[in-house]
């Protein structure tokens, strides 16, 4: 699978980390199920550089937190671009869990990644695989509909911090549809269309923050 020229516009010296972790996507990823085999062609494009735009609404030396990382999507993208963040993956699923910690391990990315097998949810909660931290930034993509999505990560914001979840081209129609849900959790949201590189297809990004008193 060739390294698409654009990869180094944006993973800088690190693209040969980035092209690494996308044959780990191809190959390991595909086999243990986290990636379908009909995406092995769209690795770059559909999820690796498409992770990297949501660094345009992440801060500088943020703590992050991706909540149901999945295959490390957008978490990983966004670390080995962004050096200056800390990012945690949050996964529920033990198998998940594990192939993250692998990835993380072979990718060199320990000094500024580490995985957590959790779960999002309300405050109230008392499951122990709810996690409980507090970030600057939380994201996830292709997790849930913004009112559940709001619902479990609203808690894990810090007072100032942000949601910033990855959608369709249809995230307008939903943050309409949402701003009951949003308007209970004391957040207001907005849609930011961000591309990766010139070229690319718009990501459809949801800013989440509290609302103003």
């Amino acid at each position: 699978m060739q390294t698409p020229a654009v990869a180094g516009d944006l993973f800088g010296a690190d693209v040969d980390t980035a092209s690494a972790y996308a044959h780990l996507l191809a190959s390991r990823g595909v086999e243990w199920g986290l990636i379908g085999p009909r995406e092995v062609d769209r690795i770059w494009e559909r999820h690796v550089l498409n992770s990297v735009a949501v660094s345009a609404l992440v801060p500088e030396d943020a703590t992050v937190v991706d909540v149901g990382s999945g295959a490390g999507l957008p978490g990983i993208p966004l670390a080995i671009a962004r050096p200056d963040l800390r990012v945690t993956l949050l996964e529920p699923l033990q198998r998940r869990a594990t192939f993250l910690v692998e990835v993380v391990d072979e990718l060199g990315l320990g000094d500024r990644v580490r995985v957590i097998r959790g779960r999002a949810s309300q405050a109230s909660d008392q499951d122990p695989l709810v996690h409980r931290g507090r970030y600057d930034v939380v994201t996830s993509r292709a997790v849930a509909a913004l009112p559940k999505l709001v619902q479990w990560c609203e808690p894990l914001m810090e007072p100032d911090g942000r949601i910033v979840a990855l959608k369709g081209s249809s995230a307008a129609r939903e943050v309409e549809e949402s701003r009951g849900a949003l308007r209970k959790r004391g957040l207001v949201a907005d849609v930011h269309p961000e591309r990766a590189y010139p070229d690319a297809e718009p990501t459809w990004l949801v800013l989440c923050r509290r609302a103003r008193r």
